[in-house]
C-alpha cells in the first residue's frame, strides 16, 4: 500500500523477495555401529507440513555391499544426490574392478556435499557399514559435508528426541558402574525398533513403518515394523 507524504509524493513500502527451493520433508534415521556389524534404521513416512505425501519411501539405500546410506531432508535433492553417488560408485567400480570401501565412499560423500557448499543439497546423511578391519562403522554428515566417525548418531525430525536416548544406553552417559559390555545384533535391532516406536508418539512427521538394516561380513538383512500411521 501507498504511503501519502508531503507535497502529493507516494512511497511505496520496501518488498522483500525471497528464494527458498528447499522443502522439509521430514523423517529421521538411526545408525549404530557394532563389533562385526551396523545396523541402520529409519521410518517410510514422507511428508510436508502437516500433509502426509507417501506412507512408503525407503530413507536406506544400499550403495555397495559393505555400505548403506540413509538421508533425510528435501525428499528432492535425496534422489538427486543419491544418482550422483550411484554414478561415482559405478564409475569407481568399471576403473578399478572393485567396490568403494566404506571409508572411501564415506570420503567421497563429503567431497559431493562441499562441492555444493554454495547450492547446497538440504540433506542430512550418515553412512553406515563394514570397514577394511572387519568392524562396524558409522560416519555423520551436515549439509556442506563435515563429517565424522561415530558409534551411533541419529538425524532427522526426531534426532532432539532420539539422541539422548542413544547418548544414555550406548553411550552410557552418566551413568556409573556400567559395564559397556558389546551389544548383540538383535539387541541393537530391537532397541532401535522400540526407539522409532517412541519417536512416533511425540514427532509427526516420524511413522507409519520402521525399515531396519543390519550390515555385517554376510550381507545385508533389512526387516519392517509397523509405527503409528496417524
Amino acid at each position: 500500500m501507498a504511503v501519502l507524504v508531503d507535497e502529493g509524493y507516494k512511497v511505496h513500502p520496501t518488498v522483500q523477495h525471497r528464494f527458498f527451493p528447499y522443502a522439509q520433508n521430514g523423517g529421521t534415521v538411526v545408525a549404530v555401529a557394532g563389533e562385526d556389524f551396523s545396523v541402520v534404521g529409519s521410518d517410510t513416512r514422507l511428508s510436508e507440513g502437516y500433509s502426509i505425501l507417501s506412507r512408503d519411501v525407503s530413507k536406506v539405500k544400499k550403495m555397495t555391499k559393505s555400505g548403506l546410506l540413509g538421508c533425510v531432508g528435501f525428499h528432492g535433492d535425496v534422489l538427486t544426490l543419491t544418482k550422483s553417488l550411484d554414478a561415482k560408485l559405478k564409475q569407481y567400480k568399471h576403473t578399478h574392478g572393485k567396490d568403494m570401501s566404506c571409508e572411501a565412499m564415506a570420503q567421497m560423500l563429503s567431497s559431493t556435499l562441499y562441492y555444493r557448499r554454495f547450492f547446497p543439497y538440504w540433506v542430512y546423511n550418515m553412512v553406515a557399514g563394514i570397514d577394511n578391519n572387519g568392524k562396524g562403522c558409522v560416519f555423520s554428515y551436515d549439509p556442506v559435508g563435515s563429517y565424522e566417525r561415530e558409534t551411533y548418531r541419529a538425524s532427522g525430525s526426531a534426532s532432539a528426541i532420539i539422541q539422548p536416548l542413544l547418548d544414555n544406553q550406548l553411550g552410557y552417559k552418566n551413568q556409573s558402574n556400567v559395564d559397556p559390555t558389546p551389544l548383540s545384533r538383535d539387541r541393537v535391532r530391537n532397541m532401535v525398533r522400540d526407539i522409532f516406536s517412541a519417536a512416533s508418539e511425540r514427532d509427526i512427521y516420524t511413522g507409519d513403518e520402521v525399515e531396519i538394516s543390519v550390515i555385517d561380513a554376510n550381507g545385508i538383512d533389512t526387516q519392517r515394523f509397523p509405527l503409528r500411521s496417524d
